[in-house]
């Protein structure tokens, strides 16, 4: 089933004011600052704006509309993309916020998880894969479709970064410090255990890490969060203030959203109370060699509890997830694989 970890604090932290998403907001503005600059950053979030062919998902009845308080979700996505290598999504969090429940919820999605990717222009290519294969298949929107599939929960809005530019952004605010858990070696960085101050390049590897963390996948997400609400805070100090032009040039050329400027200005002034409360929810389930590959198998019962959790929090009535099949024939293999696809950065 769902481990959720709650945490509740009297005086939260200014990054957890609203969602993991609009904290790209937080690092392009930063109040006062963010109003100084606002045409630069109006041009810089104009070219990040990336809309998607629908305008609200087919598990909606109406578009959410922030002045009416709605619950509203949120796919975070790290893209591993490489030189010759379409990419696959390194990391992927669904968010929902309740502004009148007060509650934001952040289900962490293993990269290697088993389920039906789904692909709606072409449902005959249909297949069953590790989920972080549907963006090397169909983009953006067939990973959407898979993860509105596998838990049964409208995607209203996304944010994807690049992972392989994240460096940019990380450089950009000056590096970051963090105390590393786990000494390792991975495309020739190496890091020691401990405190220290990383670079982009360094950062980078941090993030990506997950053989030499016992928790893997699970271990190397909260990495991830960790990084970015580290660029988060860099992004709002005063020292940055001077590197606005950096910072705002590796958020456009490594950021894609369907958020527009008005969007994000609205969640940030009305959803700030969603974050006096943070869940994490974590997927349980089991590690399986199948056909030659391993894969994170999640039983329907678990995707079962997790979408009611989720349908809750969004204010939706519940209903029956889509069965996926424990069994895994060589019929059900996709047969057109591009050989870039098959490349799965395995770290």
């Amino acid at each position: 089933m769902i481990n959720s970890r709650v945490t509740r604090r009297k005086k939260p932290k200014k990054w957890f004011r609203i969602t993991l998403v609009t904290l790209f907001v937080l690092l392009i503005g930063g109040g006062v600052y963010f109003y100084n600059v606002y045409s630069n950053v109006a041009k810089a979030v104009d070219k990040m704006h990336t809309p998607i062919s629908r305008e609200v998902s087919k598990k909606r009845e109406t578009k959410v509309e922030f002045k009416k308080l709605d619950p509203i979700s949120i796919l975070l996505v790290g893209v591993d993309e490489r030189k010759g290598d379409k990419g696959r999504t390194d990391s992927m969090l669904v968010i929902t916020v309740n502004p009148e429940n007060k509650i934001t919820k952040i289900l962490s999605i293993p990269r290697d998880t088993r389920t039906k990717l789904i692909n709606k222009n072409n449902p005959n290519k249909n297949h069953m894969d590790k989920i972080n294969a549907a963006y090397a298949y169909g983009g953006i929107e067939e990973s959407i479709d898979t993860v509105e599939n596998f838990i049964n929960v409208p995607i209203d809005y996304y944010v994807q970064v690049n992972m392989e530019g994240f460096k940019d952004i990380v450089d950009a605010v000056g590096g970051i410090d963090v105390d590393n858990k786990y000494a390792f070696e991975l495309d020739g960085v190496t890091l020691r255990k401990g405190p220290q101050h990383l670079n982009g390049t360094k950062a980078l590897q941090y993030a990506r890490m997950r053989k030499a963390d016992p928790r893997g996948d699970f271990g190397r997400a909260e990495r991830q969060r960790e990084v970015i609400s580290k660029i988060i805070e860099k992004g709002k100090s005063i020292s940055t203030l001077t590197k606005y032009d950096d910072i705002l040039a590796a958020l456009e050329n490594n950021i894609k959203t369907n958020l527009t400027l008005n969007d994000m200005i609205g969640i940030q002034s009305t959803y700030k109370p969603a974050a006096e409360t943070i869940e994490k929810l974590e997927i349980q389930g089991e590690g399986k060699m199948i056909n030659g590959g391993w894969y994170f198998q999640v039983e329907d019962e678990t995707r079962q509890s997790i979408s009611n959790e989720l349908r809750e929090q969004l204010e939706l009535p519940q209903e029956t997830v889509a069965a996926i099949p424990n069994s895994y024939t060589n019929n059900q293999i996709y047969k057109n694989k591009n050989k870039n696809n098959d490349n799965d950065n395995d770290n």
